[in-house]
Parts: C-alpha cells; sequence; structure tokens
C-alpha cells in the first residue's frame, strides 16, 4: 500500500502537478474540496484525464484535513496504491429525504460481497435521513461489515452540497467504495468530548428525524429557551449546543445529534439523525480544550498493533460543529490525532455535516454528530 497526497489552493491542479499521482498508478483516489471546486467541473475533467480508470470519491466541505493540517479553500488529493486490496465503487441518486433508506440498499447490493472488508461511503449533507441511509445499508450487509465516512458540507450553510465519482459530480449524489481482501489492516475511533447540561426532555413527538415537541411543548421553543441569546443565530447556531441522545431510562447512548434546520411554523427541529418517540434528550456544548481530547480517544482507539512496513491511512471526519468551537485553534485536534497514530499514517479528511463510524472495531457503524471519527488503514503480509 503507498499513498501520495497533494494540495492546491484557490487553483486547480495543472497537468505537471498531477504527475506525482499518475506514477503511482493509484486505484483510489479521496479528494476533499471547498464547495467552490464543484462550480463548473473542471476539478473532476482534470483529475479524469490524468488518472483513467481510477476510481475516485470525494465531497465538499466545511473544512480539508491533510497531513500538514487544516484547510481552507483547498483540495486536497490522496492517491492510494493498493498491493493486495481490490476496489469497487457505486453511485445512487437520492430522489428525497424518503429515499434515504432505499439508496443505502441499492448502494449496498452493488458492493456485497463475501471478502467486503469496508464500505467507504459519502452522502448529500443536506434533505437526507442519515439513520435511514445507514439502516439500508446494514440491512443487506449486515452490521459486522463496518461503513465509514460521512455526509458532504458546505462550509456550514446547510444549503448545497455535492459529492464526487468518476462518473460526474452532484448535489443529490451518494457515492460508496468497497474494499476488498483479506490482508486489509482496519482499525475505528469516535469520540466527541462534549458535556451535557440542563434537564433531561422527553421526546413527546417525532417522526423519524424531525423533532416536533419535548416534554409536550413546541421544541423549537424548548430550544430557544435553553439557548438565550444564541437563539438569533439559529439554526446556524445550534452546531455549538447539539443533543445528547439519551435511552428511555435517561442512560447515555454516546450519540450526538445536530440540529440541521427549524421550522417556525410547526415549531420543529430537524436533527441529522432519527429519534425514538420516549426517549430523552439533553443539550451539550464543549470548548476546545475537551473536544481536542475527545479527538485524542479517538484516535487511541483506531491506532492500529503491530509493526508498520508500508504507508498507512488515517480517514478522518469531523463535525463542522466542532470546527465553529474551536474556531482558530481547530488545528489542534488534527495535531492531537497526528501525534497519537505517529508520522508514518498519512492523515485525510474533512469537516462533515455527519460523521459514520463504529465506535470501535467490532461494532456496528452509527451515525454521529459532532463527532471526531477516524479509520485506519494498512495492507498486512499474507499469512498461512
Amino acid at each position: 500500500m503507498q499513498i501520495r497526497q497533494l494540495s492546491f489552493h484557490h487553483d486547480q491542479p495543472v497537468p505537471n502537478q498531477l504527475a506525482a499521482l499518475q506514477t503511482l498508478a493509484p486505484q483510489l483516489l479521496l479528494v476533499f474540496a471547498a464547495p467552490d471546486y464543484f462550480d463548473g467541473g473542471a476539478l473532476l475533467s482534470s483529475l479524469a484525464a490524468a488518472l483513467p480508470g481510477c476510481v475516485v470519491l470525494g465531497c465538499s466541505t466545511a473544512g480539508e484535513i491533510a497531513s500538514q493540517g487544516v484547510e481552507e479553500g483547498s483540495a486536497v488529493l490522496t492517491a492510494i496504491h493498493f498491493d493486495h486490496t481490490r476496489v469497487a465503487s457505486a453511485t445512487t441518486l437520492l430522489d428525497d429525504m424518503q429515499d434515504s433508506l432505499a439508496a443505502g440498499q441499492r448502494l449496498a447490493t452493488a458492493l456485497q460481497a463475501d471478502d467486503l472488508q469496508l464500505l467507504l461511503l459519502l452522502a448529500p449533507g443536506t434533505h437526507i435521513n442519515g439513520t435511514a441511509l445507514l439502516d439500508g445499508l446494514q440491512q443487506v450487509l449486515g452490521d459486522t461489515v463496518p461503513v465509514v465516512g460521512g455526509m458532504a458540507a458546505d462550509n456550514g450553510r446547510f444549503c448545497e452540497t455535492f459529492t464526487l465519482h468518476q462518473s460526474g459530480w452532484s448535489d443529490h449524489q451518494l457515492v460508496a467504495v468497497g474494499l476488498y481482501g483479506r490482508q486489509l489492516q482496519v482499525g475505528h475511533g469516535s469520540c466527541g468530548g462534549w458535556t451535557t447540561f440542563g434537564p433531561a426532555r422527553q421526546v413527546s413527538r417525532c417522526q423519524q428525524n424531525i423533532l416536533y415537541e419535548l416534554d409536550g411543548a413546541p421544541a423549537l421553543e424548548v430550544y430557544k429557551r435553553y439557548l438565550g441569546e444564541y437563539a438569533s443565530g439559529l439554526p446556524g447556531s445550534g452546531l455549538l449546543f447539539p443533543f445528547a441522545m439519551l435511552g428511555r431510562s435517561g442512560e447515555d447512548q454516546g450519540v450526538i445529534r445536530t440540529i440541521l434546520g427549524m421550522n417556525e411554523q410547526d415549531g420543529s427541529l430537524t436533527l441529522a439523525g432519527e429519534l425514538a418517540s420516549g426517549s430523552q434528550l439533553k443539550l451539550m456544548h464543549a470548548g476546545t480544550d475537551s473536544l481536542v481530547r475527545g479527538a485524542e480517544q479517538s484516535a487511541s482507539a483506531a491506532r492500529l498493533s503491530g509493526a508498520g512496513h508500508q504507508d498507512s491511512l488515517a480517514l478522518l471526519v469531523s463535525c463542522v460543529g466542532r470546527k465553529l468551537v474551536m474556531g482558530d485553534r481547530v488545528d489542534e485536534e488534527v495535531e492531537a490525532v497526528a501525534d497519537v497514530l505517529g508520522s508514518q499514517m498519512v492523515l485525510a479528511g474533512f469537516y462533515s455535516n455527519g460523521e459514520i463510524s463504529p465506535f470501535a472495531v467490532g461494532q456496528p457503524s452509527r451515525l454521529h454528530n459532532q463527532t471526531m471519527t477516524i479509520t485506519t488503514l494498512r495492507e498486512i503480509a499474507q499469512t498461512d
């Protein structure tokens, strides 16, 4: 397994810049880029010309992550040549939010195989039900095949996001890559660093990912009351105060939900994933230091055991809400991950509208918000 990475700022790559990637003969190219790069399709055209036959998987972001840190307004290209791992891709268009479950089933059916080790997924960051999408994938694949990735972003505007595949780019396309073979070693970590505050509120009325009532009162009214002065900045300020999902008895489930939108007419909140009626929610907040500690915990969980003689990749998908909280200190969480994983690990990823990952190896994948999720990859020698 060999990896090379390039970053571009406010311009398009020219052929001689892509030559270093061509010589690698990659089977997979990850592309995480600012939304402006998806205006007109010039980026995809240059990549297709330079790397014919290579699987391309990418999306728009709220910030790009590379080995050197967090980028802004850039395109980060990470080319991967596998020695033993087979790569296949699939795409499907998302008709509307109600199509999320079926879209997941379509992708999983296209990529299903006995030796499927990992599914990398990038999805639109708006007008999608992330929980239903993951349910659709797991109905076909089961919950033992890890699904990782996340939802595209648009710098926190929640208006229009894009995904990228070698066949094209779109604002309503889901793209996925399957990695196949027994010589792929995979690690996972997912942690937030947020702290709950205030009383637990019962979900008294909801439909999928639309929250209508908390404790019998309009959810938006209750939420605004707790936000106080921050309420005037909704829906954007909702990224600073997500919900912790609790069980019916108030037990912490380790899952966070971000507010993606609100409806003043019916007093509802749209969350990034589904809720269960009768469950409980608590508001959360965080500071930079606690979020960095959460990133360190994710890296520790994802660290691969044994010695590596080839390049290794860490796919980092972190939430745009974390980036807003940390501000100018956002590089610190990526630096903390690099310190834990070591210099042999190439970092690639993005700030997202939602993250998908297991909490740890052997656990089922979950939809996360406000979390640093890390998936580590390397190929290992054949064993008898």
